[in-house]
């Protein structure tokens, strides 16, 4: 639905990977957007879905907890797909609080606009939104808009964090998730939604090279071969890809160490996700 997407094209920069495979954000990621007057705090959650196993359970949880803490709700959805029951599901729980909601129709690029405003009606007769924005977040259509919108809604408050800071999160798991990122766009099938990556270390050299050792675990053998791939390609250009842009984040050259793990039907394993990082 291109949240992840839209978190990074308000920040300027790129603090959430991003997939075409659903529920890729499984962490609360924070986004910092601070302006001449005005300091926005955004947290891209994990979607809301139906959970298939523990991991579904904590993404949930994560979504149900942040919907409570924050002062305003982005509910976005995909212009291009007709709604039905998954968006009754969440339609659902969105009537249990009383934060005040936006909902962002996504993807205005991809559809035309005749069929823009059923979508918005059928929203409007099923929720109690503040608007109803469309917005593309690949091209930036409207999103500055929505950006005042948000502005304009949000209570007066000090500035939390520095001009300068873009997000929260510590290096290690940026890095993580960089090489998740990859795995997810080069990998098909069970394959994505099976992997973990945890970074067992991360340290600069003499020479200044940023040293990097990954870990990337999935559930099965089969699973490893695959992401191992034929004379060991598939895991070279995973390494490849997320070397590049680890480069470019961090400003140092960047040694990285991968390694593939089977970590048995880890998503149901709750000493195995305290570890991996989800709890």
């Amino acid at each position: 639905m291109g949240k992840s997407t839209l978190l990074n094209r308000f920040v300027g920069r790129k603090v959430a990977i991003v997939s075409d495979k659903p529920q890729t954000t499984r962490n609360r990621i924070l986004g910092i957007l601070t302006t001449d007057d005005a300091q926005v705090v955004f947290m891209d959650t994990p979607g809301f879905h139906k959970p298939h196993h523990k991991l579904g359970e904590y993404m949930i949880r994560v979504a149900e907890s942040t919907l409570e803490e924050v002062d305003l709700v982005l509910y976005v959805v995909d212009a291009t797909v007709p709604p039905g029951l998954g968006e009754e599901y969440i339609l659902a729980q969105l009537r249990k609080i009383s934060t005040p909601i936006i909902l962002v129709a996504n993807k205005i690029d991809a559809v035309r606009k005749n069929d823009l405003l059923p979508l918005l009606d059928w929203f409007s007769t099923r929720g109690n939104f503040l608007h109803l924005v469309p917005v593309s977040a690949l091209t930036g259509e409207n999103v500055d808009g929505l950006r005042r919108l948000i502005a304009d809604n949000l209570p007066e408050g000090p500035f939390y964090y520095p001009a300068d800071t873009f997000t929260d999160q510590p290096e290690r798991f940026v890095a993580g998730e960089i090489i998740r990122e990859k795995v997810l766009n080069l990998t098909r099938e069970e394959i994505p939604h099976s992997v973990a990556v945890v970074v067992e270390e991360m340290q600069m050299r003499s020479n200044q090279v940023l040293y990097l050792a990954a870990v990337v675990y999935v559930e099965r053998d089969s699973q490893k071969g695959i992401l191992i791939g034929k004379g060991g390609r598939m895991l070279k250009e995973i390494g490849r890809l997320a070397r590049q842009e680890l480069e470019a984040i961090f400003g140092n050259r960047v040694y990285l160490d991968l390694w593939v793990k089977v970590k048995k039907d880890w998503r149901d394993d709750e000493a195995a996700l305290r570890s991996f990082g989800y709890e």
